[in-house]
This record gives C-alpha cells, sequence and structure tokens, in this order.
C-alpha cells in the first residue's frame, strides 16, 4: 500500500538537512560554482523523485511539482533559521561563508522561519486536498501571495542592499523560485472557484444596503483607510522626507528603516507603490456591489501583508540586528500594535469577503439553494 501523497513530501523533504550536513563535511562542495551546481542537481534530482512518487497517478496537477519542490526547500530554510539562532550546528556553515552571507540577517532568518513553518504546512494541506479531490485554490492563493510578497522583497533587498557588494554565484538560484510563484498565482487565478450558491433576493437584499448600514464593512474601510494613511507615512520616511514628523519616528519609533541591509527599505517602497493601490481598490470594492474579483484578491494580499509584517516586526526585535537599529524598549508597544494592525487589515477583510460573500457575488437565479454548489 503506498503512502499518501503529502507523507511521501514530507519524508523527501526531511533529506535536506542530511543533503545540508553532507555538503557542509565536504570541502570540495564547498566552492561557490560548485554550490550552484549541486543546488541544481539536488532540486532536479528531487523533481524526479516527485515524478516517480506519483508516475502512479492517472493525472497530476503541474502546480503539485511546485509546491512539493517548495516543501523540500522550506527545510532548508527552517535548518538556517534554527542554525542561526544557536539550536542546531553544523549545517549551514559552508552556504552561510560560500552562498548566500545575507542568510544571516534578521529579516532572512523570519523569512526562514514563515517558509518552514507556515508555508510547508500550507503545502502539506494542499497536497493533501489536491490528491483527495478537493479544492484548495483559495489556500494556493493565499501561499501565492506570500511567496511573491518574500521575493519581491528578499531580492531586491540584497541587491540595494549592504550586501550587494558580495553576491555570490548560488544567489541567483532564487530567479526560479521568483517567477514560479508568479506562474502558479496565474494559473490559480485563472481556475473557477467554488463556493454555495446565494439566492438572487440575499444578494439583492444585500447589495441594497449602503456602507453606512453596514458597520462591519465601514470599520474594514476605515482600518483600510488607517493602513493606506501608514504605508504612505512609511514610504515617505525611506525617502528621506524632511518633515520633523518623519525625522522623530525613524528615530524614535522604528530606526529598523533605516538598517543598511536594505530589506525594511524595500518593503516600505513595496507597500507604497503596490500594496497601496491594492487597498485602495479593496475600499471601492467594499463600497460597490458585485465586485466578485474581491473574493480572490483579498486572500492574495492577505497573504503577502502577513508574511511581510511578520518579517519586518520580528526583524526589528531580532538579537541579530545591530542594537541601534531595533525598536527602542518603550516604543514597542505602539510600533508592534501598529504593524500588527497592519497585517491584520486584509486579513479580517479576506475573513469577512468569505463567510458573506453576497455583497461581492453576481445575482443568480431566483429558487436555488443555499447548500448547492457553483462555480463562480
Amino acid at each position: 500500500m503506498r503512502p499518501p501523497t503529502e507523507i511521501s513530501v514530507f519524508l523527501l523533504s526531511l533529506l535536506a538537512p542530511g543533503v545540508l550536513y553532507t555538503m557542509n563535511n565536504i570541502p570540495a562542495l564547498q566552492e561557490p560554482l560548485v554550490i550552484l551546481g549541486m543546488g541544481a542537481v539536488i532540486l532536479g534530482s528531487v523533481l524526479l523523485l516527485l515524478f516517480l512518487t506519483v508516475r502512479h497517478k492517472a493525472k497530476v496537477d503541474p502546480l503539485f511539482y511546485v509546491f512539493a519542490e517548495f516543501s523540500f526547500t522550506c527545510l532548508v530554510g527552517l535548518t538556517n533559521a534554527l542554525e542561526q539562532d544557536g539550536f542546531i550546528s553544523g549545517f549551514m556553515g559552508f552556504y552561510i561563508k560560500m552562498g548566500e552571507p545575507h542568510l544571516t540577517t534578521a529579516y532572512a532568518l523570519m523569512m526562514s522561519y514563515w517558509e518552514g513553518i507556515v508555508h510547508f504546512i500550507l503545502f502539506l494541506v494542499i497536497i493533501h486536498r489536491m490528491f483527495s479531490g478537493k479544492s484548495y485554490r483559495s489556500l494556493g492563493l493565499l501561499w501565492a501571495g506570500s511567496s511573491i510578497a518574500h521575493q519581491i522583497v528578499h531580492i531586491p533587498g540584497v541587491v540595494i542592499g549592504k550586501y550587494g557588494s558580495n553576491i555570490r554565484p548560488a544567489f541567483w538560484r532564487n530567479i526560479p523560485f521568483f517567477l514560479a510563484p508568479f506562474w502558479a498565482a496565474s494559473l490559480l487565478f485563472s481556475r473557477p472557484r467554488e463556493m454555495q450558491v446565494i439566492t438572487a433576493d440575499k444578494i439583492a437584499a444585500e447589495q441594497k444596503k449602503s456602507l453606512l448600514f453596514r458597520p462591519i464593512d465601514l470599520l474594514l474601510s476605515l482600518l483600510l483607510l488607517g493602513s493606506m494613511a501608514f504605508s504612505v507615512f512609511r514610504g515617505f520616511v525611506v525617502l528621506d522626507c524632511s518633515l520633523d514628523t518623519c525625522f522623530t519616528y525613524i528615530y524614535q519609533y522604528e530606526p529598523y528603516l533605516k538598517d543598511p541591509v536594505g530589506f525594511p527599505r524595500v518593503m516600505m517602497l513595496v507597500y507604497l507603490f503596490y500594496a497601496l493601490p491594492l487597498l485602495t481598490v479593496f475600499i471601492y470594492g467594499l463600497k460597490t456591489p458585485g465586485c466578485s474579483w474581491m473574493l480572490d484578491w483579498t486572500i492574495f494580499v492577505a497573504g503577502a501583508m502577513a508574511q511581510t509584517q511578520w518579517c519586518h516586526i520580528g526583524a526589528s526585535l531580532h538579537s541579530r540586528t545591530p542594537f541601534t537599529y531595533r525598536v527602542p524598549a518603550d516604543k514597542r508597544l505602539p510600533v508592534i500594535a501598529l504593524n500588527a494592525l497592519l497585517a491584520a487589515a486584509p486579513a479580517l477583510l479576506a475573513l469577512r469577503c468569505h463567510t458573506n460573500p453576497a455583497y461581492f457575488m453576481k445575482p443568480v437565479p431566483a429558487g436555488q439553494s443555499n447548500s448547492k454548489k457553483k462555480e463562480n
């Protein structure tokens, strides 16, 4: 009897620490170009093993290979985080020295924890649902948002930060991991979503209500406006705005924004130029009935902002961040609260959209049962 596919992926992923330990103890495998080559060979071998694992299946979703391959790299990231924080040793020394030195930074460690715990669990659940014939589209979009946000901060942050002058060949293995989530997201967005049919009467009743008579949506709109204002403000801060308020904030509240590693600066600019327009259209979606795209994009953005805020909050407090760039002890409560609300706003919006989607749906023929399913 074959084990469930998610168990096979889990067991295969557990080989990652063993591979790292072996390379860490063989000097011939520790040259920069050799590390890049070995990385390609290892990932290719993992892909072959995954193919052999599911070759008996009649039809395999191509996204399976993306999720399963990323599962393997999640354990690499978790191994790095655990070693840098002193829980284990003897696995990552060679890679930090000759591969990607920036992985010792606090921001990279928080990324590694997120990958090794949140993404890894998501992958196993997705793969289980995939081979059980259940929908995994929403979970896939959650991961896609998180992973794209990870890479669009990670790669530019390394290039423009203080590690930009010490980029090794192994760094370029991030390129396929940058492109794959975009491809996966395009596939997931193009697939029909599954949701309950809601009667036309109920949809019409919900869509007749103005924003003032929907207190939850009104509160979410105000929360989104606050998130937008905070994103604009911090964007100005990292762009060296000369206003006294910006100067006070960066020196007395979030000095981490001027950490030379580059990640916080890139993150604030991503919020300013990408998150801000998306939050704006979400407010439009809360005000305008029938915006069914809200059901997908709120999940995508919730994943992205949860990932970036986790990394930002954690890095600004982590001991690997120089003391002068950490959040001052007497300012931790307001700074953490503001950052937590920034992560919570899209998550609460996504939850609201999926628990009561009637306002965002197009009318369906009257008389259909709520218990039936349809593809929208």
